[in-house]
């Protein structure tokens, strides 16, 4: 789970991460109650989960109330990148002297984990990567160890801050991997932290990703911290059914268990698609190994809820849970589903007692099913009743 600007800002604040006073408004009215509570020059900064706010006018300096009202009545409801703005965040102004980088993040590839840092901050990291990527320090971080005070000061001289600054900011670095580890993050970016006039070390602007694993066991307050209002209403409508479920933006829903499979036939289905007027997976949704009856109802009402899809491949290999049970649970759901059954399903099944499977959808007989021998087949299947 991605969190706002406002919502890391408090986060780092929970664990002393110095940081400046920042009041959220709805309102251009509450945007200048904000501006007058925290006093003198303010930043009006839209808040959406995605970069590029400055260039496409969401962030505004006002240095009077009657500013911040103005600036925030041009920024609510401005589209960045597809996000309507609905919230803004007042932040205090800061005297800014230098801005540098600092992240923390998950390393799969590795399976550790990374700080990033650069003295040269204030930039899209990922041009300075490319463009200049000696200016960029990457060093691997121990997850046993974490990053301690000499972690840290490894990190600020690999990173090439002045011999005046690497005690100061050292210090910020232990207490934002504070914030990684004690949120259970994936992320945790500043970008810019500044070094002021007076020569106080700032987090300006933060990103931090959370973990939903660890939400769900560790952290259920994170719960509150999801903006569901803003949520793909078929993804909210799944996660709330347990279902590992993506939306996608193409005609021919699928359903698969386990991950890999799934993936496999999403790039089965957008080949498929070409040779049928180029349409494209709809989505991505692993039942994994509980196919019952229950699952596949709840992922074919999901799938079918999409307007956008216009037929469904359910792609299936029979492991522990076989081929019988998974042709069950699709019969016993399209009886759940009744009438809101509507688009033509392509079934491919194969594994543990793949014919007795068969066999039970067979003797169904389903106007809405046809049975496919294969993958490929029944990718091309679906592919074809979806531009039919």
């Amino acid at each position: 789970m991605d969190l706002y600007e406002y919502q890391a800002r408090d986060l780092f604040e929970k664990y002393e991460v110095p940081v400046l006073a920042g009041i959220i408004a709805d309102t251009p009215e509450e945007a200048k109650a904000a501006a007058e509570k925290i006093g003198g020059v303010v930043v009006v900064k839209a808040q959406v989960k995605t970069g590029g706010r400055g260039k496409a006018g969401g962030v505004k300096v006002a240095k009077t109330p009657d500013e911040a009202y103005a600036a925030a009545e041009a920024i609510l409801g401005l589209d960045i990148k597809g996000h309507v703005v609905q919230r803004v965040m007042v932040a205090q102004g800061a005297d800014i002297a230098e801005e540098f980088y600092f992240s923390v993040l998950l390393d799969r590839s590795n399976r550790s984990y990374l700080s990033l840092c650069s003295v040269e901050g204030g930039m899209e990291i990922e041009e300075l990567a490319v463009e200049r990527p000696e200016a960029l320090a990457r060093i691997e971080v121990d997850p046993l160890q974490g990053i301690d005070k000499a972690k840290a000061l490894e990190i600020a001289t690999a990173a090439n801050f002045p011999a005046e600054l690497v005690e100061k900011v050292s210090d910020v670095f232990v207490k934002l991997y504070d914030v990684y580890k004690g949120e259970g993050a994936t992320l945790v970016e500043v970008n810019p932290l500044v070094r002021t006039g007076a020569g106080d070390i700032v987090a300006l602007d933060g990103k931090v990703s959370l973990d939903d694993n660890a939400s769900e066991v560790r952290h259920p307050e994170h719960e509150e911290l999801e903006d569901k209002g803003a949520a793909n209403p078929l993804e909210a409508k799944a996660k709330a059914s347990g279902l590992n479920y993506v939306k996608l933006d193409g005609q021919v829903g699928i359903i698969g268990n386990g991950a890999g499979l799934v993936m496999s036939t999403l790039d089965v289905v957008a080949y498929a698609g070409e040779n049928h007027g180029g349409v494209k997976p709809a989505n991505f949704l692993d039942i994994g190994g509980g196919a019952n009856a229950q699952v596949m109802a709840s992922g074919l009402d999901v799938i079918l809820g999409d307007e956008q899809v216009k037929s469904v491949f359910v792609n299936v290999f029979g492991g522990i849970t076989s081929c019988v049970a998974v042709a069950e649970g699709i019969v016993k759901a399209l009886e759940i589903l009744g009438d809101a059954a509507t688009k033509p399903l392509v079934v491919r099944l194969d594994g543990n007692q793949v014919e007795e499977g068969r066999a039970i959808l067979a003797e169904a007989n389903h106007p809405l099913v046809t049975l496919a021998a294969g993958m490929d087949e029944g990718a091309d299947k679906a592919a074809e009743l979806a531009n039919a």
